[in-house]
């Protein structure tokens, strides 16, 4: 076990120092020399709400739920409408944006405590060579205490929040990380996952700890990952799972009321995050500083919170945990002042493993080799100024453990759905039929078979995440 540790470790070091020989010399595919005219070592900021639906936001059709922070960034920079979450539920999701491989490729593929290893590499890890800091708050879910996956061993200066995604689950916690510590919150108190008595709000210590992030860090670059854990339900709380301080500004509203308290907290995450986009301005860093802002996947039906009722999904199907577009299609707006224009719109269709390339390019720094990700900042800043145009994937790919085994896939409008590698795939064509209504495999038989073909050729084996007993790809 020592040897393979030692093995794994030393390459991870190999791995780092290509990319660190690349940001002292410069000789980088990330096309660095080309975009010479972009600043350099800009702030980075990544935002990430845990289970908020395409549709939760009023700049993406959410009627009921206000959200004018989120539309004032979008309003600002550019909003996708083809943004894609790394997984259908989280562990893999935010596997996927650490280190910029598909769930065929990457470590964790599902909620299992299964940790990132020693020769992992983390965008956190790639932004340090190029002399950023780097900071994580919130949410991990990618290895526990003591572990080759927890936050500090995988290239994070700084780390406050939940390890576990079940621990995560309480929003009145008796305890949080604060790097290897574990660090008492006062005044909760705590029983089998739901507090009796309540008297700190983690999302509150949250952006007190991002406050204290950039008042630090200000002064040279950084990288700040800032992982909410709203709207997601404390599922071992039952139908009073939507844990939150107050419901307003909903509460003489009409409504059920963990739908209340549902709304309530995605607009107290729009005031959070407005609180530490209000900072940077403070600190005079707003203008050098790019915020990119997601959610890990789609809309829950957990705690008593029902996704039909807000349309969470907007005008896709499916909810968290499948792998229609409803499960996987998620909000994406970047901001970064001067360099983004101003309220614009892409189409590009990109996912979660494209973070950590397009976040090395704009660092001007290497990414490992053998990414499944490509660099999204030609559509950010124009390809003009990033020096060369926008690369497409050939397909974006997903997979999820939990019901059995399932699989889709997408590429250019076409979108293939299979459960079990044996069954036929089904098909939809998104530029007609975005909800995903109409199976039209047997209209389409060529185009089925090469996504068969794609879909059966993305991943590779995992021993921790093993195909179900008898599982034999397709015939094509």
């Amino acid at each position: 076990m020592r040897y393979q540790l030692t093995v794994r470790l030393l390459q991870k070091i190999a791995a780092l120092i290509v990319v660190a020989t690349v940001a002292l010399h410069g000789d980088s595919p990330s096309k660095a020399a080309d975009n010479a005219d972009l600043p350099r070592s800009p702030n980075i900021i990544v935002i990430l709400a845990d289970d908020l639906g395409y549709g939760d936001l009023h700049c993406y059709g959410q009627q009921r739920i206000q959200t004018p922070r989120l539309d004032r960034l979008a309003a600002e920079g550019v909003r996708f409408t083809d943004c894609y979450a790394g997984c259908t539920v989280c562990a893999p999701s935010r596997c996927t944006l650490m280190t910029g491989l598909h769930t065929g490729h990457c470590r964790i593929r599902g909620n299992a405590q299964v940790p990132l290893e020693a020769n992992d590499v983390t965008v956190a890890e790639v932004l340090k060579t190029a002399g950023y800091a780097t900071g994580i708050i919130g949410k991990w879910g990618l290895g526990e205490a003591g572990t080759s996956g927890a936050p500090n061993e995988q290239g994070f200066d700084h780390w406050f929040g939940y390890l576990s995604q079940h621990h995560a689950h309480n929003y009145y916690p008796d305890f949080l990380w604060r790097n290897r510590d574990k660090e008492p919150v006062v005044g909760n108190v705590v029983r089998d996952g739901v507090a009796s008595e309540r008297a700190v709000y983690s999302q509150d210590l949250f952006v007190r700890e991002a406050i204290t992030f950039l008042d630090r860090q200000q002064a040279h670059p950084f990288f700040l990952y800032l992982a909410f854990t709203s709207p997601h339900a404390n599922n071992e709380a039952g139908k009073q799972g939507m844990e939150v301080p107050s419901d307003a500004p909903y509460t003489n509203e009409s409504w059920p009321q963990p739908q209340k308290n549902h709304a309530a907290m995605i607009t107290r995450l729009d005031r959070d995050i407005g609180i530490v986009l209000d900072h940077l301005q403070d600190l005079g860093i707003a203008d050098k500083t790019i915020v990119l802002f997601s959610s890990d996947n789609g809309p829950h039906k957990e705690g008593g919170a029902d996704p039909n009722f807000f349309h969470s999904s907007g005008p896709l199907r499916g909810i968290k945990r499948d792998l229609y577009e409803g499960g996987i299609r998620v909000p994406g707006i970047a901001k970064w002042p001067g360099q983004i224009a101003a309220g614009s719109t892409s189409d590009l269709p990109w996912a979660f493993w494209d973070v950590l390339p397009t976040l090395a390019e704009i660092a001007q720094v290497q990414p490992p080799a053998g990414l499944d990700g490509i660099s999204i900042l030609p559509t950010l800043v124009g390809p003009p100024r990033a020096g060369h145009t926008q690369q497409h994937h050939d397909y974006l790919y997903w997979e999820f453990h939990e019901r059995g085994f399932q699989q889709a896939i997408r590429t250019g409008n076409w979108k293939g759905i299979r459960s079990g590698m044996s069954t036929p795939i089904a098909l939809y064509d998104l530029a007609s039929d975005i909800a995903e209504t109409r199976n039209v495999a047997d209209a389409n038989p060529q185009v089925a078979a090469k996504l068969t073909a794609l879909i059966d050729s993305a991943r590779t084996e995992s021993p921790d995440w093993p195909l179900p007993a008898g599982a034999q790809p397709s015939k094509h």
